[in-house]
């Protein structure tokens, strides 16, 4: 007969005929890893085309409304070949529910797309120039979010490595594409505007360095999700990647060539990071040892502590 649960060993876990205890996510790696990827580089590269524009720095404004632009658009079209047809993004938006993150996030795509496209559209025709730069101010009001809110998404789940790590995802998330922002300009912007984002990318790779490193620590177990396998091949690739990136970012200067490879390197970063992070949760998800360990824990400390 199988246990139906787990065995009363602590190091033993059993479920029903082997099978998973949570269902693994049925997304596919190329539209949602691409998906949280291009969304995060979108939200950021708002927030720094908004602060080019602000200080005078035409060239990098310019890099970030176009990256901003383009990677809402990929985003979506990975969102939208993930569901399978256009109209159930559209149907997300038939109700207004500040509880479910998909819902809200879908209203902020909604709202952030027209503004991201004004914005890049009205720079590169030169036509209607104030409703332009009225567009990015708006598009890197809802920047943050845009980059994040995919933390909390997937966050929202029972996915083990994604819910556990809740604390710090939104983050992480925030580094992540904070340096892919900052790479992207720096391979696109002249190299005397860029210092602004050569100094946001070594923020964002720290932060991305930090969040993730906390995270796994604080998780316990379940942070070999994030260290086995795929996952922590993509995620041990992302720090080398992050940490060659920055050193070139304050090495740069106005040195071109150091300034691409770098930009290159934080962008490649950012996607390991975004697939590593999918890649642990589907791997949490199928090995009840991450669903059964941390539930026993609490359960025996509530029970040590009388509560």
């Amino acid at each position: 007969m199988v246990t139906p649960v787990a065995a009363h060993d602590a190091d033993e876990v059993f479920s029903y005929y082997d099978r998973p205890i949570l269902k693994p996510p049925t997304w596919r790696e190329a539209n949602i890893g691409g998906y949280l990827y291009l969304g995060g580089l979108a939200g950021a590269s708002s927030v720094l085309a908004a602060g080019a524009q602000l200080t005078g720095r035409p060239g990098l404004a310019r890099a970030g409304k176009i990256a901003a632009l383009a990677g809402i658009a990929l985003s979506l079209g990975a969102l939208v070949e993930d569901l399978g047809r256009p109209e159930r993004f559209i149907n997300m938006l038939r109700t207004f529910k500040p509880t479910s993150p998909m819902n809200m996030g879908s209203w902020l795509l909604a709202a952030y797309t027209p503004l991201a496209g004004v914005s890049a559209l009205s720079d590169v025709t030169g036509r209607l120039p104030l409703a332009g730069r009225a567009a990015c101010y708006g598009a890197a009001v809802l920047g943050p979010a845009v980059a994040t809110y995919t933390a909390v998404l997937v966050s929202d789940t029972a996915v083990p490595a994604w819910h556990e790590g809740h604390r710090e995802m939104p983050f992480l998330f925030a580094g992540s594409a904070t340096a892919t922002a900052a790479g992207a300009a720096m391979i696109a912007a002249p190299s005397a505007e860029n210092a602004p984002a050569r100094h946001a990318a070594v923020f964002g790779a720290a932060l991305e360095l930090a969040a993730g490193r906390l995270m796994r620590r604080r998780i316990g177990m379940i942070a070999e999700a994030y260290e086995s396998g795929r996952a922590g091949t993509l995620l041990r690739a992302a720090e080398a990647l992050s940490v060659a990136g920055a050193a070139g970012a304050l090495l740069a200067g106005r040195r071109r060539g150091l300034a691409v490879l770098s930009g290159a390197a934080l962008m490649a970063a950012s996607a390991c990071v975004r697939l590593g992070v999918f890649s642990a949760g589907v791997a949490s998800a199928e090995d009840p040892r991450y669903t059964v360990l941390p539930q026993r824990a609490r359960a025996l400390a509530a029970n040590a502590s009388g509560t």
